[in-house]
């Protein structure tokens, strides 16, 4: 199996209230943390980021709530790195998080169907992608 690097956000409804509980449960999975950095996206930088939910019914709330407050943004390395930082994270609604993986970081830190704590890229393409734009 590679090493692979991916791209962890510490959304809203979970920094900086649970960032350190959530870089545990990093550290504890395993998570070599790579990069690190407080971040206030722009607007149009969110847009960019979520540029393949355009068009969605959440992609305007989505966007106004990311760039409205800093985030926390990691660069995750290990091996299956995109696939293993999901399976930490949990479903992608907190509520269902909360039934079916209720030890995810979603499901202990998320707020609703669309607030849900923490972003990861799905493929390795995609952190490539958002690492760039957030890191540079």
């Amino acid at each position: 199996m590679a090493i692979e690097r991916t791209l962890a956000l510490i959304k809203p409804d979970a920094y900086p209230q649970h960032k350190d509980a959530v870089l545990a449960r990093i550290r504890e999975a395993g998570f070599t943390v790579v990069q690190e950095k407080e971040v206030h996206l722009t607007r149009e930088v969110t847009e960019r980021f979520y540029e393949e939910h355009r068009g969605r019914s959440f992609y305007e709330d989505l966007t106004v709530w990311i760039s409205s407050k800093p985030i926390y943004a990691l660069v995750l390395e290990k091996e299956d790195a995109v696939k293993e930082w999901r399976n930490l994270l949990g479903p992608t609604n907190s509520e269902k998080a909360r039934a079916e993986a209720p030890e995810t970081i979603r499901a202990l830190f998320g707020t609703d169907g669309s607030k849900n704590a923490g972003h990861g890229s799905d493929s390795v393409a995609s952190a490539e992608r958002e690492i760039l734009i957030i890191f540079g």
